[in-house]
């Protein structure tokens, strides 16, 4: 009894996992509204009615998808947290840009799905702001404001320089590839990308 338990769950937990994935895949492709609850599915190569199992509708489904999406950048950032507390307010800046630069290079689908989500007001921008963007924003401006003297409005146009320049190059590593031929996933190449954007965004303080 206890291996035919162990058996479901095993198989649950692979089934909830192979829906978030798909999940994920087609919500930053193809936007909400651009996608069916048997698109998931298919996606997943689930059986019809899964999702519903699982996540009751695809409004939870999307929610669960952003939720484990920030969630593995916040689990990412705080295994690295106690490095925060040797550095200087400049080089704890810097910390986190370079997080941003290397996070978006392994995960792209996150820079796809804001940028599905942030250019027009829905229930689903403000669950991201409310529940993952916001308290992230607070504290990344209250820590500018000491390290750089940045803050207002000022700061607001820092913000999305450093959110698109941190993203972008990654999220659109095909036509990167196709106009200068350079694979932008090259540690070397994240690694520039990385010095330039600290370099652009914090001057001579490094």
């Amino acid at each position: 009894m206890k291996k035919r338990t162990r058996r479901t769950q095993e198989r649950t937990e692979i089934t909830r996992a192979k829906l978030l994935e798909a999940g994920t895949t087609i919500f930053s492709e193809k936007g909400f509204d651009g996608v069916s609850v048997r698109d998931i599915e298919n996606t997943a190569e689930v059986q019809r009615g899964l999702l519903a199992y699982h996540f009751n509708d695809k409004e939870n489904m999307w929610k669960a998808v952003v939720d484990a999406t920030f969630g593995n950048m916040k689990t990412e950032f705080d295994q690295r947290f106690e490095i925060l507390h040797d550095l200087s307010k400049s080089e704890r800046v810097s910390f986190i840009v370079r997080f941003h630069v290397r996070f978006h290079a392994k995960h792209p689908e996150l820079s796809r799905l804001m940028s599905q989500e942030a250019t027009h007001d829905s229930w689903r921008i403000r669950y991201l702001i409310d529940h993952h963007i916001r308290p992230a924003s607070n504290a990344m401006a209250r820590l500018v404001k000491e390290a750089k003297g940045i803050e207002g409005t000022d700061f607001v146009n820092w913000y999305y320089i450093m959110v698109s320049a941190s993203s972008t190059i990654f999220s659109f590593a095909p036509e990167c590839q196709l106009l200068f031929d350079v694979d932008c996933h090259q540690e070397s190449i994240v690694e520039a990308h990385a010095d330039m954007l600290v370099a652009m965004l914090l001057g001579a303080d490094k």
